[in-house]
């Protein structure tokens, strides 16, 4: 029930008023003493949704369902632990920020994601891909010193054999039966056919 335009809710009622008719509902479903609450909350929990930046028909919605979740929880009201503002208030504030969660954060429909493949790698090859680099890891570390520089400045540093031969003062040759050697050993350690 709509109260875009409702009507003026007269004098404020006490809370101990205000406390009763919660316990009244939380009784018996009193279903006079929730008109009164709804005519005196409705209106105030309007405005404040709007004054904290809602717009007015949300706001209105927000209001609605604040009033029904008074109804459904009353029997939780404790009047010893809080006034009954508050606690109206409280379930407002929830259901605010639980709208704002859900308009941050969308949920997307199943069908939306069936019809938009994951593109990315599977999950097997991920794994494989991963123990992969973890061999290479192994097999580099198990190279000599003088193997693991030559290959270091020829992958690494993308040097040229002679850059790495002048780098170095070696021959040209020794360069290349160093990465050679370590290349071999490397391919083995990743189970690759060694010519």
């Amino acid at each position: 029930m709509p109260f875009s335009t409702p009507q003026p809710p007269g004098p404020a009622c006490a809370g101990d008023e205000l406390s009763r008719d919660i316990v009244a509902v939380a009784r018996g479903d009193d279903r006079a003493a929730f008109a009164r609450l709804f005519a005196h909350f409705a209106p105030r929990v309007k405005g404040y949704m709007v004054r904290q930046g809602m717009d007015p028909a949300r706001a209105e919605e927000l209001a609605q369902e604040t009033m029904v979740a008074v109804w459904r929880k009353a029997a939780l009201y404790d009047p010893q632990r809080a006034a009954a503002a508050a606690w109206v208030f409280t379930i407002a504030r929830n259901l605010r920020i639980d709208a704002l969660r859900r308009e941050r954060h969308p949920e997307v429909p199943d069908d939306v994601l069936l019809d938009h493949p994951d593109d990315g790698p599977a999950a097997d090859a991920v794994v494989a891909e991963g123990q992969r680099f973890r061999r290479l890891q192994g097999a580099l570390a198990d190279l000599s010193p003088d193997q693991a520089e030559v290959v270091r400045l020829s992958f690494f540093a993308d040097l040229a054999h002679p850059a790495i031969a002048e780098k170095l003062n070696l021959p040209l040759g020794t360069v290349k039966s160093r990465l050679r050697l370590a290349m071999n050993r490397i391919r083995r350690a990743l189970g690759e056919d060694v010519p």
